[in-house]
């Protein structure tokens, strides 16, 4: 599976962006889809997920927040991220896995997108 991330860019705080995640090569359908984040100097953390079936997990720092979604007649998943804080400024990564279940970990994910920059000012 070849995934390839858009929708970056700057925004002040408060506002918001959607991040889209277009795939190929795969079986899009059957996969979890994935967002992670990587701030500079940090760890790569676990943002959002999505299943097949459109069941889907946050981290808790974007729980009413971000929303996850996906378009499998698009192969595309989405981050739709409102109410932006400055601490969300990151590289935002779109990842994917086989199976059903959403996991939340770097290494659960077995196909990455090259990134997109979020960059919140205050």
């Amino acid at each position: 599976v070849q995934l390839q991330a858009s929708g970056g860019g700057l925004v002040q705080a408060g506002g918001s962006l959607r991040l889209s995640c277009a795939a190929s090569g795969g079986t899009f359908s059957s996969s979890v889809m994935g967002w992670f984040r990587q701030a500079p100097g940090k760890e790569r953390e676990f943002v959002a997920a999505i299943t097949w079936s459109a069941s889907t997990q946050y981290a808790d720092f974007v729980k009413g927040r971000f929303t996850i979604s996906r378009d499998n007649a698009k192969n595309t998943a989405y981050l739709q991220m409102n109410s932006l804080k400055p601490e969300d400024t990151a590289v935002y990564y779109c990842a994917a896995r086989e199976g059903r279940w959403v996991l939340t970990k770097v290494y659960n994910y077995d196909h990455w997108g090259q990134g997109t920059q979020v960059t919140v000012s205050s």
